[in-house]
């Protein structure tokens, strides 16, 4: 992903996990701009397996290399804090 056009949308992320085979509805994705419309400096994105681990993405301009990490989920059920986009594509 990082290296093709799409390398700063969430979607773009999202879609690849898909494919993959992981399950959509078990993802977080934070918005591909800001709240004054310009583009992310990062984004994050992370998908939630079954025993709770959680697959954390960043990847953006700002952060050089796309960077992964896997963690414990959090208590509520989700991965990341904040808010994030519906994934409803």
């Amino acid at each position: 992903m990082w290296a093709g056009k799409d390398k700063v949308h969430g979607r773009a992320y999202v879609d690849a996990l898909v494919k993959a085979g992981f399950d959509k509805t078990a993802m977080q994705v934070t918005e591909d701009y800001s709240t004054v419309g310009n583009p992310a400096e990062t984004l994050q994105f992370s998908v939630r397996w079954n025993d709770g681990q959680c697959l954390i993405g960043q990847v953006g301009p700002e952060t050089g290399k796309p960077v992964t990490t896997v963690l414990p989920g959090l208590a509520d059920g989700t991965c990341l804090l904040g808010d994030t986009r519906d994934i409803d594509w």
